[in-house]
Parts: C-alpha cells; sequence; structure tokens
C-alpha cells in the first residue's frame, strides 16, 4: 500500500503513532487494540540473513534497521520530534534455517513440505522510539505445529495465492489455520505483531494506548 506522508496533529491530540510497516496486517493488530497510526512510513530493507546470523537476532536486525530508517524519513517533516514510532519483524525458521517471504508457488511448496508434521518457530521482534529518544524492544518466541500436510490439502493452499509474501508461506490468521495442531507463545506474534508486547512498550513510553478505547463502545 501506498504510505501516507506523516499530517500535523491536532492541537487536543498532539501523540503522534508511526508504524513503520506497509502490512496491512500489523495495521490491523493494531486496530484491533483501539490504535490508529498516523502515518505509514514502510522501509525498504535488506532482509537477506547474515552469515551464521540466527533467526532470533535477525528479526532483532530488521526491526531495528526499519526503526532507523523510519526514523530518518522523519526528520524531514516537521512533526517528526513530537512522534512514537514502532516496527516490527516476523522471522519463520525450521532449526536455524530461515524461510523466505514465499513471492512464487515454489517457494511456497517448499516451505509447506518442510512445516508439514512437525514444530517451527516464528520470532517476531518489536522496536519502539519514544519522542524523548528512548529506544525500547521486545522479542518474542512461538513455537507452531503444523498437522502432516496431504498433497491435496498443499495444492490447495497453493491455489488459494493467500501464501504470497508470507513469512514462511503461510498465514495463520486465514486459511491456513486450520493446518495448526498446537500454538505455544503469541498468536498475534505469529500474525506479524505481539500485541500484549506492543501495548506494554507503547504504554511505557507515554503513548495513550487506551485513548481511542471510549469511541469502540
Amino acid at each position: 500500500m501506498d504510505a501516507p506522508s506523516p499530517q500535523a496533529a491536532p492541537a487536543d491530540n498532539p501523540a503522534r503513532l508511526i508504524l513503520a510497516s506497509a502490512s496491512p496486517r500489523r495495521l490491523a493488530l493494531l486496530q484491533q487494540i483501539g490504535i490508529e497510526p498516523d502515518a505509514l512510513l514502510p522501509a525498504d530493507v535488506d532482509e537477506t540473513p547474515l552469515k551464521s546470523e540466527s533467526p532470533r537476532e535477525l528479526a532483532r536486525r530488521l526491526a531495528r534497521a526499519k526503526l532507523a530508517a523510519a526514523q530518518g524519513a522523519l526528520h524531514l517533516h516537521a512533526h517528526g520530534a513530537r512522534s512514537w514510532v514502532l516496527s516490527a519483524d516476523t522471522v519463520v525458521a525450521v532449526g536455524r534455517r530461515v524461510l523466505p517471504k514465499a513471492e512464487v508457488p515454489d517457494e511456497a511448496a517448499d516451505c509447506l513440505r518442510l512445516l508439514s508434521g512437525r514444530q517451527h518457530r516464528v520470532f517476531t521482534a518489536v522496536c519502539l522510539l519514544s519522542p524523548k529518544g528512548a529506544r525500547r524492544e521486545r522479542i518474542v518466541e512461538s513455537r507452531v505445529r503444523f498437522k502432516r500436510l496431504s498433497q491435496r490439502e498443499m495444492s490447495g493452499y497453493l491455489a488459494s495465492g493467500e501464501w504470497r509474501g508470507k513469512a514462511g508461506g503461510y498465514a495463520i490468521q486465514g486459511l491456513a489455520g486450520a493446518f495448526v495442531v498446537k500454538l505455544v507463545g503469541s498468536h498475534s506474534a505469529v500474525v506479524g505483531l505481539p500485541l500484549y508486547e506492543t501495548m506494554a512498550l507503547l504504554d511505557g513510553e507515554g503513548f495513550p494506548v487506551r485513548a481511542g478505547w471510549s469511541a469502540m463502545a
């Protein structure tokens, strides 16, 4: 999606949240807990793992890189100093092997065959920059076990196209939810943004996380 440019915050509501992501899933998760970002500033970063880099460290590094890119973009805007900036990255791994964000059917098929009938890990790193320059981060590890997938199930999922652009070649919040036998950890983190940890980070740095709750009633 196209990222809107940051706009001046209303005088009666100076708190501004910038989401350093173009992911509609992360946006929807924030909206689920009553938080509406004022702008989206997606960052184009190289997501290639470094040599010997663990999946956990990859998620951390990419979330930090996205935060830094958004911070640099905010310096071009007059209201950047009054903004909280939030970034996140999700990595799906089997052992130390990082699965790609599948873009073609062959990639998605390889992911499904690897995930079928076994447990994998999902690491989601969240980074926050406050208006005072404080930086905070959390990493959430979740473990997901898939059922053993039949060829018919894999073919049907590949035909759906839901896997496109998804880490590990699947979206747990969609059709692939039917493949999950067990999840230990955070469902929202597997989707792309751990809500408990995100709320705690924002609340701890003074963002009015519950300001919009009354409007949802």
